[in-house]
């Protein structure tokens, strides 16, 4: 007798599976889920929608900087900052843009260095110091427009390793010539460091962030007093809290780096800050074999805990070990910055000046909307006289007494609201920069009573181009 047995009934699932047959390779069968297929379309589609976000935010980065650079991969960040890599749309050209949050920047009191690193960049064009090329802004952000170093940092190169004294000897050349010809035009950097020292295509290094720099304003009785830097490589008398030399500081920085570049670690390193200054005091560093005798002396002098007796940077310049072994451009590159050892020299105004007076490198108003805007500059290509003469015209016109100053300055008072004070000065050949300036006796500021588009006007064809201070507002 036999007897079949049902298998058991399984319970349906409430959406029953669907199955398709797909032809593969050897003419078999395979039986691939549906579902299988709608999960893959939905990544697809998933990441489709990602890479279009991806598209838009890089569109949005085009139109913030008015389609003038297009931002590429993040190079860095910082507290306050990023740093991107983008290209000019006008020649294609590769730069770095830096790009601030103003409002933490205002809150947090780190706009003032912000305008220091503007400012004292402005006044610098050498080809060992990074260069600015232009900022923009919007009311809530920042863009500082720089060079590209795409070699990255000196503290990268090095890598905790000693460099061939060759090679060590050319990036402090370098850094030598680039700090000297800054002290040259009153700038100190205040903080020299490896990461602060960049890299560019061909291995040049680029002096970077002046963020901390002094520029001649910030002297006190012909001294510094503001006790800033790295402490690994900020000099002794900078700490003390007392009032000192920013060259001479600059020049104890670069014995630092020098040693890091010959022994492949720092001369002084503690935690303990006290300590590590007390032993800067003592002097008490070794340096490891296999260094020359020549830089083994001029370690020694460099770093020297007193101010007073410590290598200067005009002597440092010309040491023979610095110029021994260099090419001959090198030795060329020196010639110009001999001249920059008599400091007395008024720093003459390039062309580059005359573009960091426009709003293209101007900072200041960025960070206080509130304040009225009193000065106004233009460059002409008449003379001195036709100026002075349109400028006469203008005031008669607008109800003022012209008041001649000396040859190139003129105020223009109308007995009531404020003055406007005119001066012209000399840029370039046949190039003249003409700056006019509202002054108050005591009176509450701004250009109340006072229209500028009129005089704008009535000066027409004088004026080769307005430079004002203007926001780039979205």
């Amino acid at each position: 007798m036999c007897i079949n047995k049902t298998a058991p009934q399984l319970p349906l699932p409430l959406h029953p599976p669907q199955w398709r047959r797909v032809k593969v390779g050897g003419g078999g069968i395979r039986a691939t889920h549906l579902m299988d297929h709608q999960k893959r379309s939905v990544d697809c589609a998933a990441a489709a929608a990602a890479a279009a976000a991806a598209a838009a935010v890089k569109r949005r980065h085009q139109e913030v900087l008015l389609g003038k650079y297009e931002l590429g991969c993040l190079l860095g960040r910082g507290t306050f900052a990023k740093v991107y890599l983008a290209r000019s749309v006008s020649d294609g050209a590769t730069v770095a843009v830096k790009i601030l949050d103003k409002a933490e920047m205002v809150a947090t009191g780190m706009a003032g260095s912000v305008l220091t690193e503007v400012a004292a960049m402005r006044r610098l064009s050498h080809p060992n110091i990074l260069k600015i090329h232009e900022v923009l802004a919007t009311r809530s952000k920042i863009f500082l427009v720089m060079e590209h170093a795409p070699g990255g940092d000196l503290l990268s190169r090095i890598a905790r390793r000693r460099l061939p004294e060759h090679a060590v000897r050319r990036y402090f050349h370098q850094l030598v010539s680039a700090l000297h010809y800054c002290h040259a035009r009153g700038v100190t950097h205040r903080d020299v460091k490896p990461q602060n020292l960049l890299l560019d295509r061909d291995g040049n290094l680029k002096v970077s962030d002046f963020g901390l720099a002094a520029l001649p304003d910030r002297l006190r009785d012909g001294q510094l007093h503001t006790a800033c830097g790295t402490p690994a490589y900020t000099a002794p008398e900078v700490v003390r809290r007392k009032g000192y030399d920013g060259a001479a500081a600059d020049a104890w920085s670069c014995g630092v780096i020098l040693f890091v570049l010959l022994a492949g670690s720092l001369p002084f390193d503690d935690a303990n800050l006290a300590v590590m200054y007390r032993r800067i005091h003592r002097r008490d560093y070794e340096i490891p074999p296999g260094i020359s005798t020549p830089a083994r002396r001029l370690l020694v002098r460099l770093l020297d805990p007193n101010p007073d007796t410590r290598m200067t940077m005009a002597a440092l310049i010309d040491h023979p070990w610095l110029k021994r072994s260099l090419s001959l451009d090198s030795q060329l590159n020196m010639h110009p910055l001999a001249a920059a050892h008599d400091h007395q020299l008024a720093p003459t105004m390039n062309a580059f000046d005359i573009i960091s007076l426009s709003s293209g490198l101007d900072l200041s108003p960025l960070f206080d909307d509130a304040k009225p805007k009193k000065e106004r500059r233009f460059t002409s290509t008449h003379s001195i006289d036709k100026i002075m003469d349109r400028i006469q015209l203008t005031g008669s016109k607008l109800g003022l007494v012209v008041e001649t100053k000396k040859a190139a300055a003129a105020a223009l008072a109308g007995g009531w609201g404020p003055t406007l004070s005119v001066e012209v000065s000399e840029v370039a050949s046949q190039l003249l920069l003409v700056e006019m300036r509202l002054e108050h006796d005591g009176g509450s500021g701004g250009d109340a009573g006072f229209c500028w588009e009129h005089a704008k006007a009535e000066l027409g064809d004088i004026v080769f181009s307005w430079h004002e201070t203007e926001q780039i507002v979205f």
